[in-house]
């Protein structure tokens, strides 16, 4: 397959998750009149996020300008696994929208909750407490696939297990904001992937 296909795909997929989630951040912002400190989370945290993040986006960016910049980390997928990355990239832009437009003003760049934060139980909600560090995540390793790249892989993952690093200290936010309503949805559902009922 031309590398040109699986470059034009996985800029169409990167840049429409990215437009996705600026316009809900934004909307966020400006619905609840209120911008929340990127300080909360304390300056190393802070910092460690901003590095990685920086290096996470800039990855895929790289490839999609010159592959080349990024064939020191190429894997040699086959094809229909690339063609895999392209089907979860798509499925993670579905899981964005739903995500964002579930969540509402309520989302947040850090682990604290906003004044008027509404605890969100439905949509995809329902069944994950935090849906978007699973669908973050998978997204990344999309483009990795995409991308032929274990490099972009990689920061997926460490950018998935720092956000779950973080995750306690946002549960406790929530249980000091919501109380016995948290936890009660604690029981119900999964961190990152759907509770198995027994």
């Amino acid at each position: 397959m031309n590398e040109n296909t699986f470059r034009i795909l996985a800029g169409l997929i990167l840049f429409t998750g990215i437009g996705i989630s600026s316009y809900y951040r934004r909307k966020a912002d400006k619905d609840s009149g209120e911008t929340v400190s990127r300080k909360a989370d304390g300056s190393l945290t802070m910092n460690v996020i901003k590095i990685g993040g920086l290096i996470l986006w800039l990855s895929p960016l790289a490839y999609l300008v010159n592959p080349a910049w990024m064939s020191w980390s190429k894997l040699g997928l086959p094809d229909g696994i690339r063609w895999l990355g392209v089907g979860v990239g798509v499925l993670c832009i579905f899981g964005m929208y739903w995500l964002f437009s579930s969540i509402g003003s309520s989302i947040t760049p850090t682990s604290v909750t906003r004044r008027e934060h509404k605890l969100i139980t439905n949509g995809i909600y329902r069944w994950i407490r935090h849906p978007l560090y699973t669908v973050g995540s998978s997204f990344i390793v999309a483009l990795g696939l995409m991308a032929d790249n274990w490099f972009i892989i990689l920061m997926a993952l460490l950018a998935f297990t720092a956000m779950a690093v973080r995750t306690p200290k946002e549960e406790a936010n929530l249980i000091e904001k919501f109380g016995d309503a948290y936890r009660d949805y604690m029981k119900t559902t999964g961190a990152f992937l759907p509770k198995i009922k027994s």
